[in-house]
């Protein structure tokens, strides 16, 4: 078109210098990714020459400078310096030629959209003569809804103006780039009418853990600032990429709603060219993406990430219009990407107080501190360098003081939000959207900022105890003898991603059901029965958007065990059917109304008893049915299924009889039946047992608590409880002797081998197949089982 003006199309990403990196990078989706079926709005940007042009023109380049040299020498404030040279700058003529090219091109958008006066979004793209690959996001302004070429004209000259915002002077300080050595390019993009339809952001990479085979993506009703600027708390979702390419798959392995408490829309007649409103109840309570948006969504960030070789940071928008998904901006992500992979560190928090709030985890770390509470940004002098911060959300103006705290907490906003990203950025642990962070706590209040135990973040009375250990990727040794993790939180998997593990020996079901889905599955399929009106309610407001309220058991369960089963993918993924005992169960929404009260649950009602007792069996029905999902519809082939507390093998016949009648028949597409081995029946009978499982893992706990007749939760008995008594040591032996035989594998689950040296060679000198344990633990256990195995 012009020195001035450049259509997208004819951008590539190798132009950050004419038209800085944003702009770049539309252009090069544009001109290459289209017909792989990324679609991007149509729009030009203005170039960085143009910049140049309209500062000549107006002889501002001297006058700028000199007050940036009063803002050095101290004779002026920030928000004076920054505030003058706006001024200036908005006051500031056209170059007659430019005004044009701008105008033309805009008419030209027209006639491709069919619209006189088409909306656009008028976004800034900064960059520099000497330093291309400097991004510098989110430092100036955007503006929607802009509609006729006069509006364009001044938007664009509002962005100019923009590159001098306190903030944006900040910034280039801190990263030490000359003020008058960055220009500004403005992008003009059709905009989509997301405002009555959805938007949000995605990231090609886990932005917590860092883990790279799953899509990440936020959303929330209308347009997206409100996700950007972390103003509402989004869905979340997650999709597993490997398996992005089966049509036949639905590897969507995390699906979170939202509060979403308000939308940016269109701004009326006379009205700012957007305006918030609160989202409606149905909106709350919907999810903002089906099933096969989500889909579309992550194979189209996979698309970018191959094509620019690295992960993405990406926004979307779909049109609530004519429902197409397009993406409207895409740059490299800057944390997770550069992470340092040789290491980790792990945060074990020892003794903490009282739950104060939780929301969204962010950095996998734990802070301690006093809060300091700000609500509103011209209150930000008043931050207490080293103190918590708390308040309702941040933007680009709260960088300075973040870069100060010792953690962040927020009101509003998700893991992709300003304030996580931020944070992130900064290595600080910060919980968002808590919801009501700012109400709850105050001023100089002592308090825990706990972020590592998973996607829930705790906020936690006082100052807690805890560790940090660093773990050398490097120093784990290789071992015959696989060693696997115990897992129960899906959330926390994630988070362990990088250690070289041989799989997970025991997933347990229980977390899932006791944290996620928080009801007894009877009181969903026999919910007409259910007399508790409390119950009702609550268990209402849980299944809210399940036409079938057994189905959000089923859906909840495979997602939160298809977490753990992603990261682990290809290795096994052991799950262990539910355990938990009487009192246990009843404790779960609407659960005593079908549970018995027994003395003694220990060795109760509990484990495979249940499963084909006409007492229990329709609750088991809806644990096998969330396996075969796993399995048939996500595609985590990798799943295992274990049974535990099976007391005979009479007992082993009707369990699997049972999940045969459920569709989950052992060694039917490759399915692998386990069998706990915690009863001194397992060990007497073993063959018998391996005659009907694949496996055994020994649960040593259990099988020390039953074999020396010894209470393991009783203090008065805590010197007998010894898992190297010759007695277990024996049951030990003979299982996997037995087993070995008729070729089962055994492992063990338990925490012994981590902390006894000595029993670690015990299990290799009797040729245990696996051993499982706990993640902090796995250094010193692969550490302790090499040692055994060089005699």
């Amino acid at each position: 078109m012009s020195d001035n003006v450049i259509w997208f199309e004819n951008l590539k990403r190798g132009d950050v210098s004419i038209v800085g990196g944003k702009n770049a990078s539309l252009g090069e989706m544009v001109a290459t990714l289209d017909a792989r079926g990324i679609k991007v709005p149509a729009g030009f940007a203005t170039t960085a020459d143009a910049f140049r042009a309209f500062i000549a023109e107006n002889a501002l380049f001297n006058r700028m400078g000199e007050v940036l040299d009063r803002l050095d020498a101290g004779k002026i404030t920030l928000q004076e310096a920054g505030r003058t040279i706006r001024a200036m700058i908005v006051a500031g003529d056209w170059p007659a030629e430019i005004e044009a090219d701008i105008r033309a091109a805009y008419d030209e958008l027209g006639r491709r959209a069919g619209s006189e006066a088409p909306s656009v979004a008028v976004r800034s793209s900064a960059t520099a003569e000497d330093l291309p690959d400097a991004s510098f996001a989110g430092q100036q302004e955007t503006f929607l809804n802009v509609q006729g070429a006069d509006a364009v004209i001044e938007a664009c000259k509002r962005c100019f103006a923009s590159l001098y915002t306190d903030r944006a002077i900040t910034y280039r300080k801190l990263k030490g780039f000359d003020h008058q050595k960055v220009a500004l390019s403005v992008g003009v993009q059709q905009m989509v009418r997301s405002d009555i339809g959805g938007s949000g952001v995605m990231f090609s990479i886990d932005t917590e853990s860092g883990f790279d085979k799953v899509v990440l993506i936020n959303a929330a009703w209308g347009l997206g600032e409100n996700v950007v600027q972390g103003a509402v708390t989004p869905d979340e979702y997650e999709v597993y990429k490997p398996f992005l390419d089966s049509p036949d798959l639905v590897p969507i392995v995390e699906k979170s709603l939202g509060a979403k408490e308000k939308k940016m829309i269109y701004g009326g007649e006379g009205e700012a060219e957007t305006r918030n409103v609160p989202t409606s109840k149905a909106e709350r309570a919907a999810f903002v993406l089906n099933n096969d948006e989500i889909l579309a969504l992550a194979r189209m960030a996979v698309t970018i990430e191959d094509h620019y070789g690295q992960p993405m940071d990406m926004e979307w928008a779909r049109d609530g219009l004519t429902g197409e998904l397009y993406i409207v901006q895409a740059r490299p992500e800057t944390v997770q990407s550069r992470a340092e992979t040789g290491a980790m560190k792990s945060y074990r928090l020892n003794k903490g107080g009282p739950v104060i709030l939780s929301g969204l985890s962010v950095g996998n770390a734990i802070a301690t501190g006093r809060v300091c509470l700000i609500e509103n940004a011209r209150d930000i002098e008043r931050f207490v360098d080293g103190s918590i911060l708390v308040t309702s959300t941040t933007d680009p103006d709260w960088v300075p003081i973040m870069k100060r705290a010792k953690a962040v907490i927020t009101d509003h906003g998700g893991r992709t939000s300003h304030a996580a990203i931020v944070s992130r950025e900064l290595g600080l642990p910060a919980i968002v959207g808590t919801g009501n962070a700012t109400h709850v706590l105050h001023d100089e209040q002592e308090v825990t900022v706990n972020c590592a135990e998973g996607d829930e973040g705790q906020v936690q009375e006082g100052i807690g105890d805890f560790e940090v250990e660093e773990i050398s990727l490097d120093q784990v040794p290789a071992t015959r003898t696989r060693v696997m993790l115990n897992m129960a939180n899906p959330a926390a998997a994630d988070r362990w991603w990088r250690l070289p593990t041989d799989g997970v020996g025991l997933a347990r079901m229980e977390f899932v059901v006791n944290n996620a889905i928080k009801v007894h599955p009877l009181a969903l399929t026999r919910f007409d029965q259910l007399t508790d009106a409390g119950a009702r309610a609550e268990i209402e407001a849980l299944t809210a958007g399940y036409a079938d309220k057994p189905e959000y058991f089923v859906d909840t369960l495979a997602r939160g065990l298809g977490r753990i089963a992603a990261v682990h993918y290809p290795n096994p993924v052991i799950v262990r059917m539910s355990d938990f005992k009487t009192n246990e169960y009843a404790e779960l929404l609407g659960g005593r109304q079908f549970e018995p009260s027994e003395e003694n649950p220990m060795i109760g009602f509990r484990g495979a008893s249940r499963y084909y007792s006409d007492a229990y069996k329709d609750g088991f029905a809806l644990e096998c049915k969330a396996i075969k999902r796993m399995r048939e519809e996500m595609g985590f082939t990798n799943t295992i299924v274990m049974i535990p507390f099976c007391r005979s093998p009479d007992e082993a016949d009707k369990v699997l009889a049972v999940m045969e009648e459920a569709g989950l028949k052992r060694g039917e597409n490759g399915l692998q039946v386990y069998v706990m081995c915690e009863i001194p029946s397992n060990v007497i009978l073993a063959e018998e047992f391996a005659r009907r499982f694949d496996g055994f893992s020994i649960g040593s706990n259990d099988l020390t608590q039953l074999t020396l007749g010894v209470d393991r939760d009783s203090e008065a008995l805590a010197g007998l409880f010894q898992e190297r008594d010759p007695a277990v040591q024996w049951m030990i032996k003979t299982v996997i002797e037995k087993a070995h035989k008729v070729g089962a594998k055994v492992g063990l689950c338990g925490q012994a081998p981590s902390n006894d040296p000595e029993f670690a060679r015990l299990l290799v000198e009797y040729g245990i197949d696996t051993i499982s344990v706990t993640p902090d633990s796995f250094l010193a256990v692969k550490t302790n089982v090499a040692a055994a195995e060089k005699g």
